[in-house]
């Protein structure tokens, strides 16, 4: 799975309002559940979930990115949520700087293949300078969502 079998510019904020990674947390969670891609009901119970991942963790894995992350047998398919903050997140990232590009995503429970192998694809696409540089200096949701598609494999 890639960015963009994940997102669609729906799911894409690009100020998030955010000052640490609980907030962006919550920031990306609500976008989901006003997507569609969450139940609200259940989203303090995936909140949760992400949070104690984040907590044995920091998901800031450096040059600027976070990448938060949980299974949870509240969803059917992998949804995600991506962010982007022009004035740098708090994260407690690994290298110790401010994230600007949070990438929130789900997997459903037991699908352990599916979570790594689509947590190994976001990490290797945001880890390339220039996409990075790309999304930062898109001008809108819009131009950060056509950045993902063109990164995307060709069919």
């Amino acid at each position: 799975m890639t960015l963009a079998d994940i997102l669609r510019k729906e799911q894409i904020v690009a100020d998030l309002k955010a000052t640490n990674r609980w907030e962006a947390i919550d920031e990306l969670l609500d976008l989901l559940v006003q997507c569609g891609k969450i139940k609200s009901e259940n989203r303090e119970a995936i909140a949760a979930v992400v949070r104690k991942r984040e907590n044995s963790m920091s998901t800031g894995i450096g040059f600027g990115i976070g990448i938060p992350h949980a299974s949870t047998d509240l969803i059917s398919e992998v949804v995600g949520a991506f962010g982007r903050s022009s004035k740098g997140i708090s994260f407690d990232a690994l290298d110790n700087q401010p994230v600007k590009l949070v990438m929130l995503f789900l997997v459903p429970q037991g699908q352990f293949q599916k979570h790594l192998h689509t947590l190994a694809n976001i990490a290797k696409i945001l880890h390339n300078k220039e996409f990075r540089a790309s999304l930062e200096a898109a001008p809108d949701a819009e131009a950060m969502f056509k950045a993902v598609a063109d990164q995307a494999p060709k069919k």
